[in-house]
């Protein structure tokens, strides 16, 4: 990154000075946040992190010694400032609050509730469970019903800016374009105007009563069971692929609902994958959606998956995120009072076909597949396929059926076990009742507001927190930024030589060139 002047940015001159409080920096996209406000904004008046104590860790300050900042994706700054330097910066900005977002006032004293609130500027609430499988109580809990928590405290401390992080699949079974703005189920519209939502109260209310029925019913893992079955029955039966989207879509609507007339922002990523430059390039924590089906791939477990090739996969780095969060901050800093809605997202500028998607990492898989220690054990013997999900359907149960007569056949032989023929297509099968709907697309997700809010922020801005996914080059993206990305950062291998070669050429590359041009 070229010189530049910082005193020119209306970002980090919003956030200097102001106490910022952030939820679910243990997450992937968290960290990200939480870096990139301290490597760039260090004259942030404090920055509060809300984090629950676990059996390894029961004070947040413990934890975020040992889970947050110990992450490698603080290196950067760490190598910026010296160890010394870094510690300096830590202790005098970061404080850490010890707290369940889920629990009445996050499980604070009222005393203790009204203070934090006192010292706040803004929040800034990504706390979420991304589980597409997650037990409904438990999705609702974190997803839905925490949100009166983080309302409560913007509210006592006299209308403190919200800005949330949801997700672009709030949307559901909506095909076609997909812009920023509120919507309700498939087939029913809003009202027209800012702060419009729909009534949800009937619809929770019934989920609550499903809940307790079932925990009447049911006991430890059969509970646990009967509580992903539902989950996922209602959300599709409402419009909604799965349980984590559904209840991202109720959070959003009881925030229209009881912050009318307050400061609020929703910025909706769509797939979230990893960094795109900064803090550097590749960075990522854990398997994200595309990654599950990709590991399955590379480890010889899928070899054809329910998908078009012809549409959008739309994904985004982490980084441009990051940075969707800190403008939408600063313009609730600077222009408080009003409801926004931003989807950072790339299929509308700069889409990303599935086809291309699958013919980059066979091309990669074909071509390098030894620079990934930990994401091949072997060559690629087949070719990726995407087919019909009606064809894959049809087919999966076929192979199934005739598998199970032959390991029945094998098991009176006295072989025992599960043929590994079968193991695969059943990982196949259980990958694509989770994540066939992201594979299929119909829509295409829009960001036009918040490129007009980026560059209504000045050049500036544009260059210390871009956002814009139409100068990603999604080839040199895939074969040579996530993929050895996700073979050193999530999965603890080796790094490539090769990939962080032309890593770096991008890293250092002007940012009004695109990764091609580089």
């Amino acid at each position: 990154m070229r010189d530049l002047n910082r005193d020119k940015s209306s970002t980090i001159a919003a956030l200097t000075g102001k106490q910022v409080l952030i939820t679910g920096t243990t997450g992937f996209l968290g960290k990200v946040l939480l870096e990139k406000i301290l490597r760039t904004t260090p004259g942030v008046g404090g920055v509060y992190l809300l984090m629950r104590g676990n059996r390894h860790f029961r004070d947040a300050t413990d934890r975020f010694r040992e889970e947050v900042i110990s992450s490698s994706i603080f290196d950067t700054l760490r190598h910026e400032l010296g160890q010394e330097g870094f510690e300096t910066l830590i202790a005098s900005r970061v404080h850490c609050v010890t707290g369940e977002i889920t629990a009445l006032r996050f499980g604070l004293t009222r005393t203790d509730f009204a203070a934090l609130a006192d010292k706040l500027d803004v929040v800034i609430n990504s706390a979420a469970s991304v589980n597409f499988r997650e037990e409904l109580d438990r999705a609702l809990e974190i997803n839905t019903f925490s949100l009166e928590n983080v309302a409560k405290l913007c509210e006592l401390g006299g209308n403190i800016p919200l800005v949330h992080v949801s997700t672009c699949y709030v949307n559901g079974y909506r095909s076609g374009d997909i812009h920023e703005r509120s919507e309700g189920p498939v087939g029913l519209a809003l009202p027209e105007g800012p702060g419009s939502f729909y009534e949800t109260s009937a619809l929770i209310e019934r989920l609550q009563r499903l809940v307790e029925e079932l925990r009447g019913q049911h006991e430890g893992r059969a509970l646990k069971a009967k509580l992903i079955e539902h989950g996922a029955k209602e959300a599709q039966a409402a419009g909604w692929n799965d349980t984590y989207t559904f209840t991202k879509w109720l959070g959003e609507q009881y925030l229209y609902r009881v912050m009318r007339g307050y400061s609020l922002t929703v910025v909706r990523p769509s797939i979230i994958e990893s960094t795109l430059r900064e803090p550097s390039p590749g960075w990522i924590e854990g398997v994200k959606v595309a990654d599950a089906v990709l590991m399955a791939y590379a480890r010889g477990k899928v070899a054809f998956f329910p998908g078009k090739r012809a549409g959008v996969i739309d994904i985004i780095p982490a980084d441009l995120v990051a940075n969707a969060v800190l403008l939408s901050t600063a313009e609730q800093l600077l222009e408080p009072g009003q409801h926004r809605i931003y989807q950072c997202c790339s299929g509308g500028r700069n889409p990303l076909m599935l086809g291309d998607f699958i013919d980059h990492l066979v091309a990669e898989a074909s071509s390098h597949h030894g620079d990934y220690d930990k994401l091949f054990n072997a060559p690629p013997r087949r070719r990726f396929t995407a087919v019909d999900k009606r064809v894959f359907s049809s087919v999966a149960m076929c192979v199934q059926v005739a598998l199970t007569i032959v390991g029945a056949i094998l098991r009176r032989l006295g072989r025992r076990g599960k043929l590994r023929a079968r193991r695969n297509i059943d990982t196949a099968v259980e990958l694509s009742k989770i994540f066939s709907f992201y594979a299929q697309p119909n829509y295409c997700f829009h960001g036009d507001k918040l490129l007009s809010l980026s560059k209504s922020m000045g050049a500036v801005d544009q260059e210390l927190f871009p956002v814009d996914a139409g100068v990603i080059d999604w080839q040199h993206y895939i074969r040579h930024v996530h993929m050895p990305g996700l073979n050193h950062y999530a999965l603890q291998g080796q790094p490539s030589v090769r990939s962080q070669q032309r890593r770096e050429e991008v890293k250092t590359a002007p940012k009004n060139l695109t990764a091609t041009e580089a």
